[in-house]
């Protein structure tokens, strides 16, 4: 029986259009870590024009299956065009599979984008007996979604990272959403961090995770969905880089900036989330701290501009710090050094049982070690040497303590 969803919900957005040639391996990895930390399932981004799809697809839905996993397509209709046949048969071919998620008995469906498609889901609902659109259609605002309520039934808001020129992002476009929605479901889109090597703009993200999980904790929307599992052309995964999946060019921004210690507040977060409460049980204390290798002036900046459709400098974007999220049921100071120079500091803001803590680099190079509690992990070396790009990488490293 497909799976059916019950209750708030959390999944993390999975590039299908990356796994030409991945193994059955590869998926029960992906799949058995992000059950590791709270995930319930993958939104399977998919491309119109991807061969390896069929074969792909079938190999998520059978690993899942195996794992009690839930899957569900989006469609990606920025990057490709799609033809209501083609959505069909994707859409029929998983629908009775047992990890195919299913609210209220139909099969959840999502959308990278794709209003200019609205006017075709109802042949698509037609034809499979009925799907449970839940798209993103963040192009068009929270007020454009909310003019098409009678053809779907909930959205997803892509608008996950600061705009242009803005250190933080507030939760108003989320507050928006869940009122054009009318009391359909909200699926909100959130995320660690955001340099798009490719497109070449870097959304804030100093203070990203802790604040997007804080407005989560706030807002209880029925569904939540990290961006990204595994988009490195983005460096928004929540995963140790696959060499097999990092685009060509990517590399020089990827190699050695693992992000995998993003996931470890999330069995924390999402059972807050889910029990609706900040007051639940640690499921262990420690910590994420996340920092670029070198300061944000050490070079150019390639070209890289503050946020999407920024014209600023992605250095006037991001401070020289070292951020911090700790899980303890104490509030805790935390020590970190760089290159053997310590600074002790407190936390800046709390929520529940997660404390938030940022350490200026203040010029100082070296390899960082993070102490909680007579913890201590050392990461990667902040350095005063540009990369051999020859521009600044606004990637980060994630080190968990």
């Amino acid at each position: 029986m497909p799976r059916q969803s019950t209750g708030r919900q959390v999944f993390a957005h999975y590039m299908v259009g990356l796994t030409s040639g991945q193994s059955q391996d590869q998926w029960r990895t992906d799949i058995t870590q992000a059950q590791s930390a709270g995930i319930d399932g993958f939104a399977l981004n998919v491309g119109s024009a991807d061969w390896w799809n069929a074969q792909q697809l079938q190999l998520a839905y059978d690993t899942a299956a195996s794992n009690s996993f839930s899957l569900f397509l989006s469609f990606d209709m920025g990057a490709t065009s799609w033809t209501i046949d083609q959505v069909v048969s994707l859409v029929n071919q998983f629908k009775d599979a047992s990890s195919q998620l299913k609210v209220n008995g139909k099969p959840f469906v999502s959308t990278f984008e794709g209003p200019a498609w609205a006017d075709n889901w109802a042949s698509v609902r037609s034809q499979t007996g009925d799907i449970f659109l839940v798209p993103d259609w963040s192009s068009i605002g929270a007020s454009g979604v909310g003019s098409k309520l009678s053809q779907i039934d909930g959205a997803f808001n892509w608008g996950a990272w600061p705009q242009a020129n803005e250190y933080t992002i507030d939760d108003g476009n989320d507050v928006a959403y869940k009122s054009s929605l009318q009391g359909k479901p909200y699926m909100m889109g959130i995320s660690p961090y955001l340099p798009r090597y490719n497109k070449n703009w870097y959304s804030s993200s100093d203070s990203l995770w802790y604040d997007r999980w804080s407005q989560v904790l706030d807002l209880l929307p029925e569904y939540v969905e990290i961006i990204t599992w595994n988009d490195y052309g983005e460096s928004s995964y929540i995963n140790d880089p696959i060499a097999a999946q990092i685009v060509s060019g990517a590399e020089a921004y990827v190699d050695g900036f693992a992000h995998s210690a993003f996931r470890f507040v999330l069995p924390y977060f999402i059972s807050a989330y889910k029990a609706g409460t900040a007051d639940v049980s640690l499921p262990s204390e420690g910590a994420v701290a996340w920092y670029r290798t070198t300061p944000a002036s050490v070079c150019g900046d390639g070209g890289t501009v503050w946020g999407q459709g920024g014209s600023a400098s992605a250095a006037d974007g991001t401070e020289d710090v070292i951020s911090i999220i700790a899980l303890s049921d104490s509030s805790q100071d935390i020590t970190v050094s760089i290159g053997g120079s310590s600074q002790t500091v407190s936390a800046s803001s709390t929520v529940g049982k997660a404390s938030f803590y940022q350490v200026p680099f203040n010029g100082a190079t070296g390899a960082v070690t993070v102490t909680l509690d007579g913890k201590s992990t050392t990461g990667p070396e902040i350095t005063s040497t540009c990369p051999f790009t020859g521009y600044v990488n606004f990637n980060s490293v994630a080190i968990q303590v």
